[in-house]
């Protein structure tokens, strides 16, 4: 007698993520709306940081940028204890504390009398302990609250709310900007305000993690430090790409083509929109169809030829590199959606607080070195090493070939799963 068997259903795809599933899957509605307040406040007071030293406390341009680099310094050099914070169990309170860290500093910035560096160093030291500290701490929360198919979505959609409030944070600080000295303190205490609330809001949700944080994956068990390691080396370069439509643009567009200052603001923008709206549909889309590491390493081979592009279209004029920024955001994207989870992917048994604070640390070097980098290559030579650097990069990315253990999903067309 003949026998005939059903071949067993391939793994469906889970289900899309709605808002709701989402919010909860990113911590929460008292969370989201912490994002949301935090953004506000550091859109409010970030940008116009230097501007507040200069014209409202009266320093020395020179004096305040070298405040403010320290304060840089001094968050990366808080990443180590903050990284066995985490891995001893902190959530919602290591969120809480670098919200709470930045209440401080602007407390400090609005005491500081006329002229006095040391206690604008001291506000910038604060305020950047708590803007490189709350990245890795954000992102251990999400990834201990999250179901494991919704992580890598729910992080780009945190990412976009905070996009969307910084940028509405500076449109508003613009537009109060015309009051002068007295308008800039009110700002700076309305983000104090706002730090505070979202401090609040952070903790109240209550969130830890057991001291091993979680299980590692299959690469994290083989091998996954020394592909965590390049990784993170290969993320100092990636991170450039957030200081091209901040620094190198404008400084293509005013410096050698003597454009507007109108066309640096509308790269800004249009930076700011399409992240914010292409965030987590391209995230979600990525993540169903390739592994990580692969998408990482296709956000390399985007931006570098984003970069490339860039030197005939500085000949064409402004309307051409306002226009290459779109491919260069693109790969931004890509990026963004898919490093911090793969190093959460990479992290050994007990070791995920550790892996995301030396993440965020590469993250904060880069974004330390890459305006002095940028401003010394002349334009000819910035382009082509960006270039070079960035496909080394995703070359040595893709090398790792990570495969770690999260669940199977089928794409719509049905074809083979991915193991992500």
């Amino acid at each position: 007698m003949t026998t005939t068997t059903t071949p067993a259903a391939p793994p469906l795809r889970p289900p899309r993520p709605t808002l709701r599933r989402l919010v909860r899957a990113g911590g929460g509605p008292r969370y989201a709306a912490a994002l949301l307040v935090d953004a506000l406040g550091s859109g409010l007071l970030r940008p116009f940081l230097l501007l507040y030293g200069i014209a409202v406390l009266h320093l020395d341009a020179a004096a305040t940028g070298l405040a403010m680099t320290g304060g840089i310094v001094a968050g990366l050099a808080c990443m180590p204890p903050l990284g066995r914070w985490l891995d001893r169990g902190a959530r919602s309170a290591a969120v809480a504390a670098a919200m709470l860290v930045r209440v401080v500093g602007v407390a400090v910035l609005l005491a500081a009398p006329t002229g006095s560096v040391a206690l604008f160093t001291l506000a910038a030291l604060f305020l950047g302990i708590g803007n490189q500290a709350w990245p890795a701490a954000h992102a251990a929360l999400v990834t201990t609250v999250a179901e494991a198919h919704l992580r890598d979505t729910a992080l780009a959609a945190a990412r976009s709310v905070r996009n969307a409030g910084l940028g509405l944070g500076a449109l508003l600080a613009t537009v109060c900007l015309t009051g002068g000295a007295p308008a800039l303190r009110a700002l700076a205490a309305v983000s104090g305000a706002g730090f505070l609330a979202a401090a609040a809001l952070a903790r109240s949700v209550k969130v830890t993690a057991g001291r091993a944080g979680r299980a590692p994956g299959a690469a994290a068990a083989d091998g996954g430090t020394r592909r965590l390691r390049t990784v993170l080396l290969a993320n100092a370069v990636y991170v450039f790409c957030l200081n091209v439509p901040e620094v190198a643009v404008p400084l293509v567009l005013v410096t050698v083509l003597h454009a507007s200052p109108a066309w640096p603001a509308a790269v800004f923008v249009a930076n700011t929109v399409l992240v914010v709206t292409l965030q987590v549909p391209v995230t979600g889309w990525a993540a169903a169809r390739w592994p990580r590491a692969r998408v990482l390493a296709l956000s390399g081979a985007v931006l570098a030829a984003s970069y490339l592009a860039f030197l005939p279209a500085a000949a064409l004029g402004p309307l051409a590199v306002a226009l290459v920024t779109i491919p260069c955001t693109l790969g931004e994207i890509l990026y963004a959606g898919s490093a911090t989870p793969l190093v959460t992917a990479l992290a050994p048994a007990g070791g995920l607080g550790r892996a995301l604070s030396r993440l965020q640390f590469s993250t904060g070097l880069g974004l330390a070195l890459s305006p002095a980098v940028i401003t010394a290559l002349a334009p000819l030579a910035l382009w082509p090493a960006l270039a070079g650097a960035t496909l080394a990069a995703a070359a040595a990315v893709h090398r790792t070939g990570v495969r770690t253990a999260q669940p199977q999903v089928r794409s719509r067309a049905g074809r083979r799963p991915v193991v992500r």
